[in-house]
C-alpha cells in the first residue's frame, strides 16, 4: 500500500490526515483514547504538549547562534501581524454591533479565534514547507497561544504573568536543543529527522481533542467565524510576510489558523471581565467550529501560497531537477 504517497498529496497531509483520523476517533468512539497508561499517554490530547516540545528541541538541535536574530524578527512580525488583524475586526464589531455583534458572532468571539493560532499545525507546516527557522519563530508565536492576546484586546487586567510562563515554557526546550547541536555537531545531525517525525504523532494528539459535534452547537456562525479567521488574519499576515519580512508568504498563511486551546479562551476571560459571561457559550461553540474549519482550510491556503510565490520545498526541487 502506497499510504504515504496518497498522504503527501494532501496539503499539509503529514499532518492533516491523522488529525482528522483522531477527531473522527474523539466524535464517534471517544472511550479507545482513554483506556490509560501508553496508549492514553501517546495518541490522546495528554501526549500534545510533550511531542510538540520534542518537534522544538530538535528544532533547536538544528539552529545556529547567529540565526537567532532572523528567527525572532519573523516571529515577532507574524505575531503582530495575527493580533492586528482579530484587533482590528473585533474593535468594528464591538463598536458598531454592541454585545450581540454580528450575525451572532461577538467581538469576545473574534478577539478570541483571530487573535490566537495553532502552534502545532504551524510546526507541521513548516516542517513541510518551511525552514528550521521558520519553525524557531513559533517560540514567539506562542504569545498567542492562550487568553492573553485576547485579554490585551479587550484591555483586561490581570494577565501580565502570562506571557512570560508561555516563552519561558515553549521556549526551554528549543533553548536546550540549540546548545546541544553548537556544541557537538553530531548531536545536530542525529536529531536532523526529529521534527519532521514528530509532526504526525502530535497530530493524532491535536485530532483527540476535537469533536464534529461542535459544528452542529455553532451553525453558520461558528463556519463564518472560521472564514474571518482564515481569510482576514490569513491576508494580512502574509502580506507582512511579504512586504516586512520580503519572503514568499507562506509562514503567514500557516498562522491563518484557530488553536484548540483557544474554545477555553472566553470563559478565562470572562473570569476577569464578568460583564462578558452572556456570549461565553455562543462564543465557545464558535470558536470550536472555527478551530475545525481552520485545520481544513489553512493548510489549503498555505499550499497555495507556497506554489505561487515558492517556498524551500519547491525551491529545492527545481534545483533537483536543474540538476
Amino acid at each position: 500500500m502506497r499510504i504515504m504517497k496518497g498522504v503527501n498529496k494532501i496539503p499539509g497531509g503529514i499532518m492533516v490526515v491523522p488529525l482528522f483520523i483522531a477527531a473522527a476517533i474523539n466524535t464517534f468512539i471517544p472511550d479507545i483514547l482513554n483506556i490509560g497508561t501508553m496508549t492514553t499517554a501517546f495518541f490522546s490530547k495528554a501526549g500534545t504538549a510533550t511531542l510538540i516540545g520534542m518537534a522544538l528541541f530538535c528544532t533547536g538541535t538544528q539552529l545556529k547562534i547567529k540565526e537567532t536574530p532572523e528567527v525572532l524578527k519573523r516571529g515577532f512580525v507574524l505575531l503582530i501581524a495575527k493580533f492586528l488583524a482579530g484587533f482590528i475586526i473585533g474593535l468594528l464589531v464591538g463598536k458598531f454591533g454592541g454585545a450581540a455583534g454580528f450575525f451572532g458572532i461577538s467581538a469576545l468571539a473574534i478577539y478570541s479565534a483571530v487573535t490566537n493560532s495553532n502552534a502545532g499545525l504551524y510546526i507541521a507546516l513548516m516542517g513541510d514547507y518551511g525552514d528550521k527557522k521558520d519553525i524557531g519563530a513559533v517560540s514567539i508565536l506562542a504569545l498567542n497561544d492562550g487568553p492573553f492576546m485576547t485579554m490585551i484586546a479587550l484591555g483586561a487586567s490581570g494577565a501580565a504573568d502570562i506571557p512570560v510562563m508561555i516563552v519561558v515554557s515553549t521556549i526551554v526546550p528549543m533553548i536546550v536543543g540549540c546548545i546541544l547541536g553548537n556544541l557537538d555537531d553530531e548531536i545536530s545531525q542525529f536529531f536532523r529527522s526529529g521534527t519532521i517525525i514528530a509532526v504526525p504523532m502530535f497530530s493524532f494528539c491535536l485530532g483527540a481533542a476535537i469533536n464534529f459535534n461542535m459544528i452542529f452547537a455553532s451553525g453558520f456562525s461558528g463556519i463564518l467565524l472560521g472564514i474571518i479567521t482564515v481569510v482576514c488574519s490569513g491576508g494580512l499576515s502574509i502580506l507582512a510576510d511579504r512586504y516586512i519580512l520580503k519572503r514568499p508568504g507562506y509562514a503567514g498563511a500557516a498562522i491563518s489558523t484557530a488553536a484548540a486551546n483557544a474554545v477555553a479562551t472566553p470563559a478565562a476571560v470572562a473570569l476577569a471581565v464578568p460583564a462578558l459571561a452572556d456570549v461565553v457559550p455562543a462564543a465557545t461553540a464558535q470558536i470550536a467550529t472555527a478551530v475545525i474549519f481552520t485545520a481544513i482550510f489553512s493548510p489549503m491556503l498555505t499550499a497555495w501560497v507556497a506554489k505561487k510565490f515558492g517556498c524551500p520545498k519547491y525551491d529545492n526541487l527545481k534545483v533537483e531537477e536543474l540538476l
